[in-house]
């Protein structure tokens, strides 16, 4: 079978949520059929690592278009932006250029690209216009203005794509049920996210080196919900914390922090910028947060520190979608945080246990080969 596979942002390498899930879904459907990548780039150098060396072919185009560009353009047709920052001639050339058997779309801003008459698999991933909702609740009167247009227009745009394509994919039973409670029809399917558990194993790394006891938060840094997690746990959950453990520190390991990311940094709290490994840092952790208000679908940050055995702490949101069996500790507001994680920093025990069974968990319900079997059906692989 010839494939073609489109996305929004070159699926390699494995560093960040949306590349972790795409990457993988990449490597199970290349050993199935014959692959061709069109992808949007962000920068040189963006090579197909040796076990992806067998793709048919690799096309990837550049995106250049500014935001605030993109926002005038979508004001202008009455478009969500979230289309017209990556809409672009050369990517429809691209896509045009290649004959295809069956399509696997991932990301909804690249259904724009959709062949008519081919059969096609449409990856949301997560339900983008409840994003842009939960945006819509702050922020200044005109960002709330511009956020709920965002939402009622792909909203819009994700359910006439989900009734046209022949499947529409989530990576929650959570996220699909949101999708079919929001109007949505045809067939909607919960493919989740998994963890490379041989990768992601206390043995396989050395720990950095951390005086005292460590919090840590991984994810990519200048994106808007982790941005709004690390800045609402520095301010109001450590400053409790250090009161008890004065030599306790938060380290927030990602690419690309903000400004505002970057201000917090200070004796108590280390901003890495971008890390060429983030499981030593996991290694290290005496427990790992992940106090995020506003998230979507499974919590790749949350699986990998499970997999990687430690104790976490996180919100009803980022635990949302996570079969943990009970093996997170689930906290909304700054009391319950501070009191949980107060609780494994004083038991190091329960710590130990907490996260041995987190990583048992991970290795029962989320294998990757096991996560995408499904794949294989609604593609007639």
């Amino acid at each position: 079978m010839e494939l073609l596979f489109l996305a929004h942002r070159v699926p390699f390498p494995p560093d960040r949520g949306d590349r972790i899930r795409s990457y993988h879904i990449l490597r199970h459907l290349a050993a199935r059929a014959r692959i061709h990548l069109v992808a949007f780039s962000e920068g040189a150098g963006e090579v197909a690592p040796p076990e992806l060396a067998g793709l048919a072919s690799v096309t990837l185009i550049p995106r250049t278009r500014s935001q605030a560009v993109a926002a005038l353009a979508a004001l202008a047709k009455g478009l969500p932006v979230s289309l017209t920052a990556f809409a672009s001639a050369g990517m429809r050339r691209a896509v045009a250029a290649r004959r295809a058997d069956a399509v696997y779309c991932f990301s909804g801003q690249m259904a724009q690209y959709l062949p008519a008459g081919v059969p096609a698999v449409m990856d949301f991933v997560d339900v983008d216009s409840a994003k842009f909702a939960g945006f819509a609740e702050q922020g200044s009167p005109p960002m709330r203005w511009m956020m709920r247009r965002e939402a009622r227009l792909l909203g819009a745009f994700e359910r006439r794509v989900a009734a046209r394509v022949d499947a529409s994919l989530f990576v929650s039973a959570a996220e699909a049920a949101l999708f079919r409670e929001g109007g949505a029809t045809g067939r909607i399917v919960p493919v989740e996210n998994g963890i490379d558990a041989a990768a992601f194993a206390p043995a396989a790394v050395t720990d950095v080196a951390a005086e005292g006891a460590l919090l840590v938060f991984t994810g990519q840094m200048d994106y808007r919900p982790n941005v709004e997690a690390v800045r609402w746990f520095a301010q109001d959950v450590l400053p409790a914390l250090r009161r008890r453990y004065p030599t306790l520190r938060l380290a927030i390991v990602g690419r690309a922090p903000t400004a505002a990311v970057q201000a917090l940094a200070s004796p108590a709290v280390i901003v890495t910028g971008a890390v060429a490994d983030v499981r030593p840092w996991l290694a290290a952790a005496t427990v790992c947060v992940a106090p995020l208000r506003l998230a979507r679908g499974i919590q790749n940050k949350v699986l990998e520190a499970m997999a990687m055995a430690r104790p976490v702490v996180a919100t009803a949101a980022a635990a949302e979608g996570i079969d943990h069996a009970g093996t997170l500790r689930v906290a909304d507001d700054a009391d319950a945080q501070v009191a949980a994680i107060a609780a494994l920093l004083d038991d190091p025990a329960q710590a130990t246990g907490l996260g041995a069974a987190a990583r048992a968990r991970v290795i029962e319900r989320y294998d990757w080969t096991a996560r995408l079997a499904p794949l294989d059906a609604l593609l007639g692989l």
